[in-house]
């Protein structure tokens, strides 16, 4: 086995063979005489047993486990544009032909959840954690999906209930913006349970959807709130 040399002149460093141990000789590039090391006097550091089966030569036989990158973004990011890009256009076109009934607004609001469900996902998951794939990702999806579309409910029965509105677009922009501050926060709260997210990553998660909802909402022409 090599030994490791280093002239204390030039600092060189070089392997020489171990049957010059304890010899002198000159450095190879500055030619000053130097005594090469005796073998007792190497310095060897020692892996720590890592306890794993090993092969003839003392190496282990296991491979080491390596992490398998998923991009959910791009996926998500294609799905939601796609399905933003059509919700748009149903949207426009029930504007354009006199009104949104009832059953097109409920409809629109469970179908474009699970689209930007995922994509919010793709965004603010952990990059430091392995992502949901497969049934598992899709189910959370469809689980959280319809919970973000049932807090609608809120927005429909809560303050028509409190201040005897014969409507929802009836209440105040001042009720409108608690009641929607109160479905971000509960939305929050099961976006961070679905995916085991940070609280602030499920606001920006549940923010999406009900920003989006809102935004189709008022293209297709529905009254959210009354200025009275």
């Amino acid at each position: 086995m090599p030994i490791q040399v280093t002239c204390p002149k030039c600092f060189k460093r070089f392997q020489v063979s171990d049957k010059f141990a304890g010899k002198t000789g000159p450095c190879p590039n500055c030619k000053h005489q130097i005594q090469v090391p005796e073998k007792s006097e190497e310095v060897v550091i020692h892996a720590p047993e890592d306890g794993a089966p090993k092969d003839r030569s003392g190496k282990s036989i296991l491979k080491p486990l390596t992490r398998t990158e998923t991009d959910v973004t791009r996926h998500g990011l294609f799905i939601t544009i796609g399905s933003i890009l059509a919700a748009v256009g149903i949207a426009i076109g029930f504007r354009l032909t006199g009104g949104t009934p009832m059953w097109a607004a409920i409809a629109g609001a469970i179908l474009v959840a699970p689209p930007l469900v995922w994509a919010g996902y793709s965004f603010v998951r952990d990059s430091e954690l392995a992502p949901y794939t497969g049934s598992e990702l899709r189910n959370r999806v469809l689980i959280l999906s319809a919970i973000l579309a049932a807090l609608w409910l809120v927005y429909a029965f809560v303050p028509s209930y409190l201040n005897d509105l014969e409507s929802p677009s009836q209440m105040s922009f001042l009720w409108f913006g608690i009641i929607l501050c109160v479905m971000i926060g509960l939305g929050a709260l099961a976006s961070a349970a679905s995916f085991e997210l940070e609280y602030t990553s499920g606001l920006a998660h549940a923010g999406l959807y009900f920003i989006a909802t809102m935004a189709l909402a008022l293209l297709s022409g529905i009254t959210l709130a009354s200025a009275s």
